[in-house]
């Protein structure tokens, strides 16, 4: 008997805003073969020179991928993910929150256009201030809460991870670590959950060893923003995995900008929090045990959030 082979189909991802970053995540999606890119940006020519560019640095590595650029959001028409990068960056000496004024209307007038041309994808913010955008995206798309989520807790984690190793001299590989709350000055990495091959850093280094590390990790973008301008490949390889838990299902459990519906107390706000995020998007919320102290530290940057998503000019908290 003869045998038929049904190759599955490609994954279609679209990536909106192909500046440094964006483009930057376009290499490493392409590179990976993690499905057909299309890179969606308002500047005449840039994203179709993108395409040209990365499409013939894929031909020589063999990754069959298919990348248009385009300045049509008709194109993301049957995305099965959409990362958005689009809106303005961060200054030398500015905040996150700074910028919510300038991108609330940009990010609006994206998630509009996702609705129109591509209602069945799921959305992956990268826009700060980020726990602010994702929300504001759930509630203009009206999608399931699962369908939109933020890369933010994946990069805080990284950069946390860095420091403890830092101060151990051991592998990166080792560590496990967990930072939740807002993507900002409020975050909360949690030494106590943070772990180097299964033994809690808190045992491993001294106080002042981890509170170095903590503040190093709040105030690190900041760093380099002021030294190059941007911060470019931390967050574009975590979003990379992201992407890659998404499309190959792999359900990996990510601290990621997720939203609450009675996890940890909290409602109707995102946050980062350990999730589990695969082929549906946010499969479930990891409600981690938390002290008196942590407790309060999360609460504290809830109202953070809560505070900047009520001076939305569109949708307000509930």
């Amino acid at each position: 008997m003869a045998r038929v082979w049904i190759l599955p189909s490609r994954r279609l991802i679209s990536i909106i805003g192909t500046g440094k970053l964006g483009s930057a995540v376009a290499l490493q999606v392409a590179s990976r073969e993690l499905g057909d890119l299309r890179l969606v940006d308002i500047i005449q020519g840039l994203p179709q020179g993108e395409a040209l560019d990365l499409g013939q640095m894929a031909a020589e590595q063999g990754a069959d991928v298919d990348i248009v650029g385009s300045n049509d959001y008709k194109d993301i028409a049957g995305s099965d993910l959409v990362v958005v990068v689009g809106g303005l960056g961060r200054k030398p000496g500015m905040t996150r929150l700074d910028l919510q004024e300038k991108n609330e209307d940009i990010i609006r007038g994206i998630c509009d256009k996702i609705v129109e041309y591509a209602p069945k994808t799921l959305i992956l913010m990268v826009t700060n201030p980020l726990d602010v955008m994702t929300y504001l995206a759930w509630k203009v798309t009206g999608f399931e809460p699962s369908r939109v989520f933020g890369q933010s807790g994946m990069l805080d984690t990284m950069r946390f991870k860095y420091f403890i190793a830092k101060a151990l001299r051991v592998s990166t590989s080792s560590i496990q670590a967990v930072v939740i709350g807002e993507h900002g000055d409020s975050m909360v990495p949690l030494p106590r959950f943070s772990t180097v091959n299964g033994v809690p850093i808190t045992e491993l280094l001294s106080p002042a060893q981890v509170a170095e590390a903590i503040e190093r990790t709040r105030k690190i973008a900041a760093e380099v923003i002021a030294l190059k301008g941007a911060t470019i490949y931390a967050p574009a390889h975590g979003i990379t995995r992201m992407v890659e838990s998404v499309i190959k299902d792999k359900k990996m459990v990510l601290c990621l900008t997720a939203h609450l519906n009675g996890e940890y107390g909290v409602k109707d706000i995102y946050l980062d929090v350990p999730a589990v995020l695969g082929a549906r998007g946010v499969e479930r919320v990891i409600e981690l045990k938390l002290n008196d102290e942590e407790r309060a530290a999360f609460l504290k940057s809830v109202e953070v959030v809560k505070t900047a998503v009520g001076h939305l000019k569109t949708v307000k908290v509930s």
